[in-house]
Order: structure tokens, then C-alpha cells, then sequence
């Protein structure tokens, strides 16, 4: 399994057609942004769209950039749009990204990282913290977490 970032990749629509395969709403709405050259203007220029990758398959992906649905807010790095596909799930693929992009973070000298998200008992295992309680863009309710780096 390899890593990959979609804005540096050599096949982007090929990529692109694999997020548009994932089967949640959110995933259809990153697809949208990326194919409609918008995602950088929503999240940030040097947003990064974080692929797990087996030969041709597309295992997982995220993005790492300096906003995400929580704003306005001084809180950064986030990383956004989390997803497995249904049959790499259960086996921490998605903790491979997160790594990557605390990575990421940390190279770039940030102090912590976060993610808003609905879900609880999810992040957890990765060794995010809540943090609190945020609205988002749509003005609802979501639950922020920090990962100290």
C-alpha cells in the first residue's frame, strides 16, 4: 500500500473517478469540489487530498489543509473528508492517513492537528482528544478534535 496525493499525481481523472465511487454524500461533495477546481478556494490553497492506494485501487482518502466546515476559527491544520471504502474497513487504513498528515503538520512546525466530525468513539483510537463542540458552516452541531503533536 502506498500513499498518494491526488493534486501531485500523474492521473488525476483516474483518481477523481475513484472518489467519485465512494458511497457517501460527502465523498460525492469532495468529488465535486475537486472536478470543479473549487476544492483549494473552500479549504485553503495548499490543500492536499491524501490517498491509500493498492496498485490501481483506492483503499481510503482524506484531506489535510488549513480549514475544513468549522470557520471562521483560528484552529489549524484539520484534516476533512475521511473515508474507507466498505471492504478496507476494520483494518485502520484510515490511521495510515491520519499518521501521514500529523505528519505533515509537524513538518510545517504545528503544534496540534483536528478534525470535525459527528462521529464519537472513532477518532479516539488514533489518539485524538475532543475538544469541543463547534458549529459548522451549515450551522450545526459537530464534534472537534485535537491530536497533539
Amino acid at each position: 500500500m502506498e500513499i498518494i496525493e491526488y493534486f501531485s499525481s500523474d492521473n488525476k481523472e483516474y483518481w477523481l473517478s475513484k472518489i467519485k465511487e465512494s458511497d457517501w454524500g460527502a465523498g460525492r461533495y469532495l468529488y465535486d469540489l475537486l472536478q470543479n477546481h473549487k476544492l483549494k478556494q473552500l479549504v485553503g490553497e495548499n490543500a492536499k487530498v491524501l490517498m491509500l492506494t493498492d496498485g490501481g485501487k483506492l483503499i481510503s482518502f482524506c484531506t489535510f489543509a488549513e480549514r475544513d466546515d468549522i470557520w471562521p476559527t483560528d484552529l489549524k491544520p484539520w484534516i476533512g473528508w475521511v473515508y474507507t471504502f466498505p471492504a478496507y474497513r476494520g483494518k485502520r487504513c484510515a490511521g495510515r492517513l491520519l499518521h501521514h498528515a500529523e505528519a505533515l503538520a509537524k513538518e510545517a512546525g504545528e503544534k496540534n492537528i483536528y478534525i470535525s466530525t459527528n462521529h464519537s468513539g472513532l477518532y479516539e483510537k488514533y489518539g485524538y482528544d475532543f475538544f469541543q463542540m463547534m458549529q459548522d458552516t451549515n450551522g450545526e452541531d459537530s464534534r472537534v478534535y485535537v491530536r497533539h503533536l
